[in-house]
């Protein structure tokens, strides 16, 4: 009986002690803090990535995109036909300069960023903390665009724009995954929320100006094929595919493009609201079924805007450039050819049109769903808009041109090796 009564008196005696340890111990173990969600914008012509922070809008960093830049050239100007591409690229379509970011998504815990670069025809991986390139991924063409990534930032989708197909890559390691094809000149690709479906659009020879649309399928032989279509992410078959000039056509609606440019899916993943080239809106689709179209938005022109003849259009666009808040219930439009910025009622289609300066080419919706991000590649700058208010709330200083921007994240150890 002597040791089961020693035994418990030790333990009555010894339990404050035990006790204190264990209140303490989460103060003493201080849990690592995770990544920061920033706001990545490409600077184009700079070939320079700015890492904004997301809540503060400080620039953290500038990473430099191309540092394999010269050698990459060196390659190109040993290959005719690359150089071909690699000149025309410049020219017709970066307004006479090298196009050397037009993409970017980092991995979910912050510590590589992918970048489509479409004068060097790749995909690189870059590392946040060191700035070297960790993996590469050559296009089968001679030009990359735009990309998409999954939900869980795993995989990466990749506009390979002469091949006319879509690559998807593990976003770690760059290796090759799947492909699915597209028309002439992949361009956006959307993932639904759940991953389990990709909207994708292809936008035709925007290099090529003017309107052409009154001219019914002869445009094709000029513009391209230009679709818009759903593909199925498990099996990567294409599920659906429309030509949106057509569908506008039978709306009533004759003699419009059927380039899709940005697209904004609603919440309910049924509607889509599409740009198509050359015009000064947006139009609303509805997928269900054969698909149509139930409505179109015409956006005010600048009196500038008026004036330009549309072969002087950039890249075809008189709009490039729609988000939507997180709610569904308005739209951020990027006004290109006005340089405005226009926040729209979703039900109504009441707008308010806010002077962001010259030439907006992007808009996306920030993390928190009630803010619009938008460049302005005229004067180097992105605008933060407030959905609610529609109000412009900050002017970000960033590199030259910026296009793109993405939300991502950026590792803790990352930073305080910035710092």
């Amino acid at each position: 009986m002597r040791r089961p009564l020693l035994a418990t008196i030790g333990l009555i005696l010894l339990t404050p002690v035990i006790v204190s340890s264990v209140a303490r111990a989460p103060a003493d173990a201080a849990t690592p803090p995770g990544p920061r969600t920033v706001m990545y914008v490409g600077n184009n012509w700079d070939g320079t990535a700015d890492v904004i922070d997301a809540t503060t809008y400080k620039r953290l960093k500038r990473i430099d995109v191309a540092p394999d830049r010269a050698a990459r050239i060196a390659e190109i100007q040993a290959n005719p036909v690359k150089l071909a591409y690699y000149l025309a690229i410049g020219q017709l379509v970066g307004e006479g300069h090298d196009q050397l970011v037009d993409d970017m998504f980092s991995t979910p815990d912050g510590t590589l960023l992918a970048v489509s670069r479409p004068s060097l025809a790749d995909v690189v991986g870059i590392s946040l903390a060191s700035g070297k390139i960790v993996w590469r991924f050559p296009m089968e063409g001679y030009r990359t665009d735009h990309m998409g990534v999954s939900p869980d930032g795993k995989r990466l989708l990749v506009s390979d724009s002469t091949a006319n197909k879509v690559h998807e890559l593990e976003l770690r390691t760059g290796r090759k995954l799947r492909e699915f094809a597209s028309g002439d000149t992949p361009h956006e690709s959307n993932y639904t929320q759940n991953g389990d479906r990709i909207f994708h659009a292809s936008i035709g020879r925007v290099y090529v100006p003017g309107q052409l649309g009154l001219l019914g399928q002869a445009a094709s032989v000029v513009k391209g094929k230009q679709v818009f279509q759903i593909v199925d992410n498990k099996t990567f078959q294409i599920t659906k595919q429309w030509d949106i000039g057509q569908k506008l056509d039978e709306a009533g609606y004759p003699g419009m493009s059927s380039a899709v440019r940005p697209m904004a899916v609603a919440p309910d993943e049924r509607f889509v609201y599409l740009q198509v080239s050359f015009f000064h809106g947006f139009v609303e689709f509805d997928t269900a079924g054969a698909g149509k179209v139930t409505r179109v938005a015409l956006l005010p022109q600048s009196e500038a805007a008026k004036k330009t003849p549309k072969v002087q259009y950039v890249l075809n666009s008189a709009h490039h450039g729609i988000a939507m808040n997180s709610a569904g219930t308005s739209l951020c439009v990027a006004g290109t050819m006005s340089d405005y910025a226009a926040i729209v009622s979703r039900e109504s289609f009441r707008h308010t049109i806010l002077d962001v300066g010259p030439k907006p080419y992007w808009a996306t919706t920030g993390p928190t769903g009630k803010t619009c991000w938008m460049s302005t590649s005229g004067n180097d700058q992105v605008a933060v808009i407030d959905y609610a208010t529609k109000k412009i709330v900050k002017r970000i200083p960033v590199g030259d041109h910026p296009q793109r921007i993405r939300e991502g994240r950026v590792a803790a150890n990352v930073l305080n090796s910035w710092m």
